[in-house]
């Protein structure tokens, strides 16, 4: 059976408590278990997240301790997904790489965030190359890899191919601290450079992006 890793944004699956969405990445999950590819599934935070580890650091918790705040918001948004899943996914959400490892059968492995200075996408990288994944898929906000942040300069360059090692240039200039948002965050993308594993960044806000990503066909950025 074919394994592919997919980190999906908090942001893309639960921008709101919509419950029709998230049955629609559920739906997705469900079509690729069907054509026996086996999933494991990292989910973001998002704007929950970072909104609680705004108040957390209010309060005046430090990065480690905000970091904890967003791990435990991204288990809560697995949950959701785990429960549209139903019998299709494994009950509980793995709490770390060896216990997603030891969820074997056809059913999703769904988790959220692992350790404190790890991203969720920075999870699904440590997980992949854990696995030895046929494929890691990054599912966010925008449609692949830009020169430059789209939202800020709309003349950004898309590419729709580049290197790890090209990855780790574009993105070091992120900031990395509790409740950072990116298209890849530094550390995520320097695991990918390591492990050469095949990535894929794709819009996620369309889960058949996920889906054709798997088969090869889709409108994002190759990374390998």
């Amino acid at each position: 059976m074919e394994t592919v890793v997919i980190s999906i944004g908090g942001s893309v699956i639960l921008p709101d408590l919509d419950t029709a969405r998230i049955k629609k990445f559920a739906d997705m999950l469900m079509s690729l278990k069907k054509k026996k590819i086996k999933a494991y599934v990292v989910v973001g935070g998002g704007k929950g997240a970072r909104d609680y580890i705004q108040v957390a650091r209010n309060l005046g918790a430090n990065d480690a301790e905000c970091d904890e705040v967003g791990i435990a918001f991204t288990r809560l948004n697995a949950r959701l997904l785990i429960a549209a899943l139903g019998d299709n996914a494994h009950r509980e959400p793995a709490a770390s790489l060896e216990e997603a490892g030891r969820m074997g059968d056809d059913r999703a492995v769904i988790m959220g965030g692992t350790h404190i200075g790890h991203t969720t996408d920075a999870v699904a990288a440590l997980l992949a190359e854990y696995l030895r994944s046929d494929l890691l898929i990054i599912a966010t906000n925008v449609d692949g890899v830009y020169s430059e942040d789209p939202k800020k300069n709309p003349k950004a360059k898309k590419f729709s191919k580049i290197t790890a090692s090209e990855l780790v240039k574009i993105v070091m200039s992120n900031v990395m601290k509790a409740g950072s948002a990116g298209v890849v965050d530094p550390l995520a993308a320097k695991i990918i450079e390591r492990s050469g594993i095949k990535t894929i960044v794709v819009n996620g806000n369309n889960p058949s992006q996920i889906e054709s990503a798997c088969s090869g066909s889709h409108d994002g950025t190759v990374i390998n």
